[in-house]
């Protein structure tokens, strides 16, 4: 059949579509929003995000509540680097992806691929961010009294663009391995499903919204 093009909603404000800040839900959420800051690929803040917050509609973020709640039973926690992102904030990544000239961050974020590779597999021009149901994210080892965590090994880091970041990859060792699949077992358990390119990328299922992407910023 013939792909749904999604439909832009008009809403301004988070709350009128349901979005939610997951700290309302988790006040000590582990977050390391990446895109409100220069430390990512595009080597800058990206369009939309003007607050390092998680945002997601009501029934994910229960959802993720739940599985924060699962982790904490075993002295893990989850980080998360990205949750909600508005349209204008793909838009960024396109026109990023497009501009072949600008290679700032190529050592750091995709060192054995032409940057005219990413747009497809790892930068689409729709993304499942701006429906309000995805999210990147990583585990944390805490100690004994659910304190001083650290981030697990996952074998790269967050929006490494290479295959070494698929979740299956063969390239990695077996503690990493193992790591990538303690937050699979845990995510999957509540609903999400991971994307195969990307270990740190998961979707809730059934999508509350499937055919709506949001521009709202997050702030």
């Amino acid at each position: 059949g013939r792909a749904v093009v999604p439909e832009v909603s008009l809403a301004n404000n988070a709350g009128q579509v349901g979005l939610v800040d997951i700290a309302t839900l988790v006040p000590d959420i582990a977050l390391e929003i990446r895109y409100a800051g220069s430390d990512n690929f595009v080597g800058s803040p990206v369009d939309g995000y003007l607050a390092p917050k998680c945002l997601l509609l009501r029934p994910v973020a229960q959802a993720l509540q739940r599985v924060e709640s699962s982790l904490r039973q075993q002295h893990l926690r989850m980080k998360l680097f990205d949750c909600y992102g508005p349209v204008r904030a793909v838009r960024h990544f396109v026109r990023w992806a497009e501009d072949l000239a600008d290679q700032r961050t190529k050592q750091h974020y995709y060192p054995h691929l032409d940057k005219r590779a990413l747009l497809g597999d790892y930068i689409a021009p729709v993304s499942g961010h701006s429906r309000g149901a995805t999210l990147d994210l990583t585990l944390l080892q805490c100690d004994a009294n659910g304190a001083h965590c650290e981030p697990l090994d996952m074998g790269t880091d967050f929006d490494f663009f290479d295959p070494r970041a698929n979740t299956g990859s063969p390239d990695i060792t077996p503690m990493q391995r193992d790591n990538r699949e303690r937050l699979r077992a845990a995510m999957s358990r509540q609903g999400f499903r991971n994307y195969p390119f990307e270990w740190w990328h998961y979707s809730f299922v059934p999508e509350p919204t499937p055919g709506l992407l949001y521009d709202v910023p997050v702030q």
